[in-house]
This record gives C-alpha cells, structure tokens and sequence, in this order.
C-alpha cells in the first residue's frame, strides 16, 4: 500500500469513526491534550528510529537506560515510611524490610522540614503527625537502630535542611563503623521545586542553591554512591501541572543545578552520574509512559551536546517513581488501590528504576501496616505475575506511544525556551511563571471534573449515597510530642556544650567565607548539635525567603 493509498483509507476510517461517536465523553488526557481515534504509521514517518528511538540501553536511551531491562535486575520496592516518634519509624522500618521491600523511604514531619525542632514555638502539634521527627542525632540513631546501612539503600524526603539531616545520616554511620565509600541511597534535596509547588523552603534561592552544590561536590569526593539531588516533579505534579509541565519543569531545575555545579568549576562527569530523578505517575496510563521515555531522550541529549559530558553515565535519567496521591479519594478508598495498580504499572512500563506504591488510606491519615502490605504486594505481583518484566520496552512501537513521546519531547522543549527568555530558573521563580502556569492547569482540570467532562469514580460519578468508610486509620498519639520534646530537653541537658558553640561558630564561619558546609555540619551532628540550632545559624547569614504572591 503506497502512502496515499494509506492516507485516503484513513480519512475514510476516521469519518465513519467521528459518526459513530455518541458518548459526549471529553477524549483528552488528563493534561487535556487531545487524543486522536487513531494512530498509525503515518504517526510515526518523520521519526527517525535509530537516531530518536534506538535500542535499550543505546543513546538516547528512549527505551531504557538498560540493555535487559528488568531481566537485569527489578526496579527498587520502596514504601515511604515515617509517623510519630523514631521508636515508631523504626519498628515499621523492620516490618517492612521482613516483608520483601528492597529499599527504605524515609517520611519526616512539618517541624523537621521546616528545619525546626520539636521544642519550637512552630512544631507545637505537628511533632510526629504527617512523617517522623528528628531533631538531633539522638533521633537518628534510633531511627536506624539495628539497620546495617552498608547493606540498605535508604532514601529521604527532605529539602530545605537536607544537609543537616545528612550529617546526622552521616553520624549515625560513623557509629556503625561504615565506610561512606558503601552508603548508598538519595535524598531528594530540590530546592527549586518547593518554591515552584511545595513551599518549604527557608532561605532565599541563591543561597539554597549553594548547599546544594557543596551536598553535590562534598558526595562526588566522599559518599560517591550517594545520590545527592533526586530532582522531583511528584510535587509539580501534585501541586496541578500537566504532565509536560511536570517533565520540563523537572528536567530545567535538574539542568540548572547541573549549571551551577558547573560553574562551582566541577567536571560534569564527576557529579552527574550520581543525580536522580523522581516523577509522578498519574492516572493517563499511556501520556505517563511517553512521558518517562521523553524524559530520558531529552535529557540524554541536552547531557552529551550542551554539557559535554562524556560518561554514558552521565547521559542516563536514572529516575524513581511514586503513584500519584492527588488521585486518591476519600470515598470509596478501597478503589485506590486499583488506580494505584494502573499507576504503578505505568511506571514499570515506562522503565523506573525504583517505585513506590501509595496505599488505599492515605487521603486519610498516614498508612496502616495492612494498606502499606497491599501497596507492596500490588509491586511484587506486578513484577513476578503479569509479564511484563519479560520484555524491555513492551510498548516501544506503538504509533500512540512513539507519537505522544515524539510531542512530548517538543512541547518540553518549548517550554525550555519560555523558561530561557525569563533568564533562567530562579528568575522565573521569582517573576511567579511556574506557580501561574500550574495553577491555571489545576483549575482548567478542576472545571472539567465540575463539569463531568472528567470523571472520578465514587467523587462524580458512581457515587455511593450514605457511604460508611470502614477501614482501619492510623492514629499518632500526642504522646509523641511529649517525649520528643523531653528527649530533646534531656539531650540540651547531656551534651558537650563547649563543642556545641565550637560547631556553631564553625557553620557560621563556613558559610560566611563561602567554605563547603557538609565537613562542619557533620561534626556538629557528632557534637548534638540539633536541627533548629544549625538551621538558624545559617538564617542568620543566609536569611529567610518569603515568595512574592503573583495573580
């Protein structure tokens, strides 16, 4: 059949398509882009195979930064784990590693994201509520009690004072008597998309850019199988972007801290092979695996012809995937466990290299022990049952999949360009464009939920009248806050003072003469220093961020 011959025949099939569609359902993504009735190989005919596409594991690793896929080795079974006192962190640490998971994901609370201590004026209700609190390297060393961190991959969920959670990290494996050469795991560390979506961060951007860099360089020399940044569009995505939004947004704040580092007179090779990324995975199952494979050719690209990085490493989008939490709904919760099977295997479709499963409550409160078991079993199934480990790639080839990442791929790069005219990433931060862009595609996917042209089941459509939740909630006692604040009393009351004011003139110090922070942070963590009191030093030199509000 010659290429006329194809197209007519098409125009043909879509007429008698376009008259049999009677449904009045809206047939866009969850993005709203548009979804065509059809797609074939005239979708795909200006696409240059080898060059846009290739072999897993091949450069632009379209399809996979591995040549086996999954037959290699299966993704990371993480389940993020954290509530209440460290005592109670660490008791589901151990549950969970007994039940198969292959990695740990580490929750804290508000005040320790914020960079408070339990005992401050800020944390008085929080202490423990949405993650664990950890003030100190007391915390810390029950937190880990009985985890040989040589032999577990761990990652946490901390920004703003990501540095000085790491030195307790750091300490804590001092103590162990484990080599930093043999830690491995992540701390996500991205400043820039919490002033983007998050909004917890506690110095201005430049400065908060400079930890991150001294993180990055201090990792690159003495914790080299750490990943120092996991760059995170979950957030951007949570906060109500589209998925090319969240893949633009994502990868131009990964590029910017590559720029700085960069800058800072570090070789891209050195530092690059060691930065992660994590995204969302939404409900549109085939926008979400286009939107890993975009990811990875752009980013694979813009490595080796921008920055002349020369590794292969350095060209790899190593990435992990969490299911998309703003999808789950409070009525009928046992539904999200569906939702987050589709997610999960969307993620593995599109080549994570390690995963997270949400559990069925979390609209809720934080997990109970069974919705955390269902969330890891639906990880297990997915890769032991369904097949789809078998082959790399299994969707590679498909007109819809290779043209939406194909657009994809151009729309984020549109989007650079916007980005670019602004000045850069923190120009645009501070000019409101990202938080404008994504609250104006939050609302358009709002109007269409209200106007049913996007349904949720058991929100605006199938609703159940009367309906009775009855699953069990985890509930964190004020109890919590009671003992982390005598822990931290007793702890003021026991330490070496002298080397407290030693450590705290030391990270003044540092910072003022622009010296890395990481050497001083971890020798106040060894001193008990707490939280609060070297997040406050910093303030001191750093000071404080308040964002500009833009209508």
């Amino acid at each position: 059949m010659t290429s006329d011959e194809l197209k007519n025949r098409k125009l043909e099939y879509e007429a008698r398509a376009k008259k049999s569609n009677s449904s009045g359902m809206k047939y866009t993504t969850v993005s709203g882009e548009d979804v065509k009735v059809l797609y074939d190989p005239g979708d795909v005919e200006n696409i240059d195979y080898l060059n846009e596409i290739g072999f897993p594991g091949e450069y632009p690793y379209t399809r996979g930064i591995h040549s086996n896929g999954y037959r290699g080795k299966i993704w990371t079974m993480r389940q993020f784990a954290g509530f209440g006192s460290p005592e109670d962190t660490n008791q589901r640490f151990h549950y969970l590693l007994n039940h198969g998971q292959t990695g740990l994901s580490t929750a804290f609370d508000l005040p320790t994201l914020m960079g408070w201590d339990a005992d401050a004026p800020l944390s008085e209700g929080e202490v423990g509520i949405c993650g664990v609190s950890v003030s100190s390297l007391k915390d810390m060393e029950i937190l880990f009690d009985k985890i040989p961190l040589e032999k577990v991959s761990t990652s946490m969920t901390i920004n703003s004072p990501a540095a000085m959670v790491f030195a307790f990290y750091l300490a804590v494996a001092q103590k162990q008597n484990v080599d930093f050469k043999n830690l491995r795991g992540t701390l996500q560390n991205d400043i820039l998309k919490e002033y983007i979506a998050q909004k917890e961060y506690i110095y201005p951007p430049n400065p908060s850019m400079r930890i991150i860099v001294d993180m990055i360089e201090y990792c690159s020399k003495e914790v080299p199988q750490w990943n120092p940044v996991s760059v995170s569009g979950y957030h951007i995505r949570e906060a109500g972007s589209t998925a090319v939004q969240e893949l633009a947004y994502t990868l131009a704040d990964g590029f910017a801290y590559i720029e700085a580092c960069i800058e800072r007179g570090m070789d891209v090779d050195e530092f690059a092979p060691r930065i992660s990324f994590f995204f969302n995975s939404h409900l549109d199952f085939f926008e979400e695996i286009a939107k890993y494979r975009a990811a990875r050719k752009i980013y694979a690209k813009r490595m080796k012809e921008k920055y002349g990085a020369k590794n292969p490493r350095s060209w790899w989008l190593r990435f992990h995937t969490q299911t998309a939490g703003c999808t789950l709904t409070a009525q009928q919760p046992e539904n999200n466990i569906i939702r987050t099977a589709f997610q999960a295997l969307a993620g593995v479709l599109g080549g994570t290299q390690s995963l997270h499963t949400n559990s069925m409550d979390e609209t809720l409160a934080l997990p109970s022990e069974k919705a955390v078991k269902i969330a890891l079993r639906t990880q297990q199934i997915i890769a032991y049952e369904t097949g789809v480990i078998n082959t790399v790639d299994p969707l590679g080839g498909s007109y819809f999949v290779e043209a939406l990442t194909d657009k994809m791929e151009k729309q984020a790069n549109e989007i650079f360009e916007q980005i670019d005219s602004l000045g850069g990433v923190i120009p645009a931060i501070e000019a409101g464009y990202f938080q404008k862009e994504i609250a104006d595609a939050a609302y358009r996917y709002q109007k269409e939920v209200e106007r049913k042209e996007k349904f949720i089941v058991g929100v605006n459509e199938f609703v159940e009248k009367d309906e009775k939740i009855d699953i069990p909630i985890l509930y964190i006692s004020p109890e919590v806050e009671r003992i982390q604040k005598q822990r931290l009393a007793d702890l003021k009351q026991s330490r070496n003072i002298e080397a407290v004011e030693e450590s705290l003139n030391e990270i003044k110090a540092a910072a003022v003469d622009n010296k890395n922070l990481m050497p001083v942070l971890v020798k106040a963590a060894r001193n008990y220093v707490t939280l609060g009191e070297m997040t406050g030093e910093l303030k001191e030199v750093f000071g404080t961020y308040e964002e500009t509000a833009v209508f």
